[in-house]
């Protein structure tokens, strides 16, 4: 299938800025221009109670955003920690802001959008470390946010979807609190830059192979990315771990990866549920505001979490 015309005309717009590809700029350069780009999300969702709350973390205190739908429901919400994407390099909390209120009203959830640090300043496994301490936090403090303390689930776009899956391969392995469920919306899960998806799309269709390497060289050392937390699709052994949610778009690098690791997930007995996008590029869940495919994965994935049985139910 062709790249579906909304997400034609992102790519076309995101082209006409004429701004320099990434890794021909340094981390700072990098950022501004990610800051810089239009915003293709919806019109932020009114949500009953937004907090901005600050969480200590292995290296400082770090920054994070709670949200609550305020709908009565009989048994406490689901609480979702939400990592953001930008190659573990740029992003933050505000560029996830518009589709986690939609998320909070549709799901019911409570969810934390949590603000790692990023690399090269903070390589792996620094913004690992974060999300196992928040997830720890969380655990502590789902009660007195209204929600489920025994259905946190880890979920992320792009890079933040590398994290939450390393995230529930560590705590499998006792590092912290065990999810009872993971999101993995396009995620970073291998650095082989030669998969059909990373040849058929090595270029034009927004996020590209070089762009790829350059975040890699940003976040790991070859010597690094041999530990499965950093490229969770390289674990030897994926039983044991969470349900997960795993979304693909058709036209992205990241495509095989992502559904390469959800297959590997089912054939060790984890319950999987596997959604690929037609005609979509990556980054579609912020573009909800140009095209219908991301309300659509927005309501996938409010229904999903609605669904989910804490840890230990079938």
């Amino acid at each position: 299938m062709t790249v579906h015309p909304q997400a034609r005309a992102v790519l076309d717009k995101m082209a006409a800025m004429g701004a320099p590809p990434f890794y021909e700029l340094s981390p700072a350069e990098a950022r501004r221009v990610y800051d810089s780009s239009p915003d293709f999300s919806a019109a932020p969702d009114p949500v009953a109670h937004v907090e901005d709350v600050t969480i200590p973390g292995p290296g400082g205190p770090l920054a994070a955003r709670i949200y609550r739908s305020g709908a009565e429901a009989q048994d406490p919400p689901p609480l979702l920690l939400y990592l953001h994407g930008g190659g573990w390099v740029m992003g933050g909390i505000e560029p996830v802001d518009s589709p986690l209120r939609a998320l909070a009203n549709r799901s019911g959830a409570v969810i934390c959008s949590l603000g790692y640090r990023l690399a090269p300043e903070t390589p792996f496994p620094g913004p690992l470390e974060d999300v196992l301490a928040t997830v720890s936090w969380l655990a502590g403090q789902a009660p007195s946010l209204g929600a489920d303390q025994e259905r946190i689930v880890v979920g992320g776009d792009s890079a933040g979807g590398n994290l939450a899956a390393a995230a529930t391969l560590a705590a499998r392995d006792k590092r912290g609190p065990r999810p009872a469920g993971q999101v993995l919306i396009y995620p970073v899960m291998d650095f082989d830059f030669d998969t059909a998806s990373y040849r058929e799309h090595a270029e034009g269709y927004g996020l590209t192979r070089e762009s790829m390497r350059w975040y890699w060289d940003c976040y790991a050392s070859t010597e690094a990315r041999s530990d499965p937390l950093a490229a969770p699709l390289r674990a030897a052994d994926v039983a044991g771990l969470p349900p997960a949610l795993v979304i693909s778009a058709e036209h992205d690098v990241l495509r095989d990866e992502a559904e390469d690791f959800a297959h590997r997930l089912e054939a060790a007995g984890v319950s999987v549920t596997l959604s690929r996008y037609e005609g979509m590029v990556h980054g579609f869940f912020r573009m909800a505001g140009a095209v219908d495919a991301g309300p659509q994965l927005i309501d996938e994935i409010a229904g999903w979490l609605r669904a989910l049985p804490a840890a230990g139910q079938s």
